[in-house]
C-alpha cells in the first residue's frame, strides 16, 4: 500500500513544502493539495516547490475541476512540471465542490467532468483532443508526458463513470463498509466497461490523528464528516432517502445538518460541523494510537485500497506524519 498527505495550500507556502519533505522523509510516495483559488493560495505554484525540494514524491490536486481550469489549461499545467521534474505528477479531479460554491457556480455536471478526464489525459500525454464542437487540439512541445487522472466520487452514476473512465478512484472517506460497497460498484462499472478491474488505482483519503485522547482527536477531525456531508446532501437531493441508490449508512448521519459556511471548510475550528456524531467520525477518520490505524489500514489494504492518504489538517501535523513514518509505514513496506 501506498502513503500519500493531503495539505490545505495556506500561507506561509514555504510551511506547505517543509511538511512534504518531511512527508517523503517519513516514507509517503504521494503529496495532495486542495484546489480551491479563493480560499487557499494556487497549488501548482506550489507544486513546483515541493518537486524541486523533493526526490520521487508524487504531487497533485485533491481535488480539481474542469470549470476553474479549463481543460488544456490545466494538460498544460501538469505538463510543465512533468517536462522539468519528471512525469511526477497526478490529476485528482471531480465536480468541485468548494471551488464552484465560493465562486457563486454550481458544481460541474457529470458530463462534463467524464469528458475532461480523456481531453487532459490525451492533452497531457501529447495526443490530439477535441475542446468541444469539434476543435481538436494537441499540445506540440509534449514529449513523452504521463499524467493518471483518478475521479473522486461517492454516488451511482459517479463511481460507475470512475470505473468507466478514470485511472483511479478517489474515496473521501476510511470506513470499511463503504469501501468495500463502492470498491464493488467502480470495479463492476470497469468490467462492463471492457477493462480490467485491476488498473483501477483505489485511493482512501481522510483524515488521520495518532495519539491517545480520543476525544480530542475527534474534535480536530470532526470537520470532515461536514465536509463529507456536503456531497453527501447532493446525493440525498438526487437520489432522495432510503432509495437503495445509496447506503443508509451514508445519508442517514447528515439529517440534522442545517447549512455549511465555506470560509470555515476543512478547519478543525469549522462551526458548522456540530450535527457530526462521534461514530461518524469514528468510522469515516483514523484516530487514536498507532495500532489502531493499523487495523484500519489492514481492513482496508484488504478490500484492495492501493493508496492510503491521510488529510493532516489539525494540531498533530508533523508528530502524525512522523508516526505515520517510523510505525505504520513499514508495516505496509511490502
Amino acid at each position: 500500500m501506498d502513503f500519500g498527505v493531503v495539505l490545505q495550500a495556506d500561507p506561509p507556502a514555504s510551511a506547505v513544502v517543509s511538511l512534504m519533505r518531511r512527508a517523503e522523509r517519513n516514507g509517503f510516495r504521494y503529496g495532495w493539495t486542495f484546489d480551491s483559488a479563493v480560499l487557499w493560495q494556487e497549488p501548482f505554484v506550489i507544486y513546483s516547490r515541493i518537486l524541486e525540494h523533493t526526490d520521487r514524491l508524487i504531487v497533485g490536486p485533491m481535488v480539481t475541476n474542469p470549470s476553474t481550469r479549463t481543460p488544456e489549461v490545466t494538460a498544460s499545467t501538469f505538463a510543465t512540471l512533468n517536462e522539468m521534474y519528471g512525469n511526477r505528477t497526478v490529476c485528482g479531479i471531480g465536480r468541485g465542490d468548494s471551488a464552484m460554491r465560493v465562486a457563486g457556480r454550481p458544481p460541474n455536471t457529470l458530463a462534463r467532468l467524464g469528458e475532461a478526464i480523456g481531453t487532459i489525459r490525451d492533452l497531457a500525454e501529447g495526443r490530439e483532443a477535441d475542446l468541444g464542437g469539434g476543435h481538436r487540439v494537441r499540445i506540440p512541445w509534449i514529449k513523452g508526458g504521463e499524467l493518471p487522472v483518478w475521479m473522486a466520487a461517492y454516488g451511482p452514476k459517479a463511481l460507475a463513470m470512475a470505473g468507466r473512465l478514470a485511472d483511479g478512484f478517489i474515496l473521501q472517506l476510511a470506513d470499511p463498509f463503504l469501501t468495500e460497497w463502492m470498491i464493488k460498484a467502480v470495479r463492476q462499472a470497469a468490467v462492463d466497461a471492457g477493462r480490467d478491474p485491476a488498473e483501477v488505482t483505489i485511493c482512501v483519503a481522510a483524515p488521520a490523528y495518532v495519539g491517545d485522547d480520543l476525544g480530542h482527536a475527534r474534535e480536530q477531525c470532526r470537520w470532515f464528516g461536514g465536509m463529507v456531508g456536503n456531497h453527501v446532501a447532493d446525493l440525498v437531493t438526487r437520489y432522495g432517502e432510503h432509495s437503495g441508490m445509496v447506503p443508509d449508512e451514508l445519508t442517514d448521519y447528515i439529517k440534522a445538518r442545517k447549512g455549511y459556511d465555506y470560509s470555515h471548510h476543512g478547519r478543525a475550528d469549522n462551526p458548522d460541523t456540530a450535527f457530526v456524531p462521534d461514530s461518524i467520525v469514528d468510522r469515516f477518520c483514523l484516530l487514536g494510537p498507532a495500532a489502531a490505524h493499523l487495523d484500519r489500514l489492514h481492513q482496508l489494504k484488504a478490500l484492495g485500497v492501493d493508496q492510503f492518504a491521510l488529510y493532516a489538517m489539525h494540531d498533530a501535523k508533523e508528530s502524525t506524519i512522523d508516526a505515520y513514518g517510523a510505525e505504520i509505514i513499514p508495516a505496509f513496506a511490502d
